[in-house]
């Protein structure tokens, strides 16, 4: 698979060649299938999800995503029934990693969605959840973690755009929703990516090119 220059020996770890990366624990989801073209994987789509709603810390996120849902564990479950999603990489609030999909595969976590009038977004997205709500402001850790993880991803994969759900799928969906930071994301991220060896020039400047939404009203 195409991608840009390794910066491995640069602090940063790449995700494998079969799509996992090495600081997730690995979940393994019947939830996805396969892209329609494997080298065209250029957005990034940050979600936030939580069971219970406003729950934290509990199995059942993960459950959902392996298909295991206890359905008499809360009344609430009851809707999930016969729902079959999965994400590829869920951050919790002390920034675990956990992650259920290679990043090769098609996870099913957009659903109907578009971007820049190009539909089907699982097709060539990456999904990260982030543990949380609309209504809860998301932990220092969940940032740290993120711009981490999105820094590996670019090593793999040429992403080029990173979106919330909101944006692809406007009036249908509200993550990561207003409490989420974009401007502390991106700074978060830029400190990181300044701090790649020069002698990743290559790579830097692909990295520069990754465009961040800047909180404003869906827009494709």
């Amino acid at each position: 698979m195409s991608r840009p220059p390794d910066a491995a020996g640069q602090g940063v770890v790449l995700p494998d060649d079969a799509g996992w990366w090495p600081l997730a624990q690995r979940y393994d989801s019947p939830h996805c299938d396969e892209r329609p073209d494997p080298a065209d994987i250029s957005l990034l789509v940050i979600h936030n999800i939580s069971l219970p709603a406003g729950c934290f810390g509990g199995p059942h996120v993960t459950d959902l995503f392996t298909g295991r849902v206890d359905y008499n564990a809360d009344p609430s479950f009851a809707d999930l029934r016969g729902l079959k999603v999965s994400s590829h990489f869920f951050i919790r609030r002390d920034g675990r990693v956990m992650q259920y999909v290679s990043a090769n595969a098609r996870a099913w976590h957009a659903g109907r969605s578009a971007f820049r009038g190009r539909e089907k977004c699982n097709d060539y997205s990456i999904g990260i959840e982030l543990e949380g709500s609309d209504e809860t402001p998301f932990e220092a850790a969940q940032y740290e973690a993120l711009a981490t993880l999105t820094l590996a991803l670019q090593q793999r994969y040429r992403l080029a755009d990173v979106l919330g759900h909101e944006h692809i799928a406007p009036g249908r969906k509200t993550d990561p929703g207003v409490l989420f930071d974009w401007s502390l994301y991106e700074q978060i991220w830029r400190k990181k990516w300044q701090l790649l060896s020069p002698q990743t020039g290559t790579l830097v400047s692909a990295l520069g090119e990754l465009r961040f939404v800047k909180g404003l009203p869906q827009s494709q």
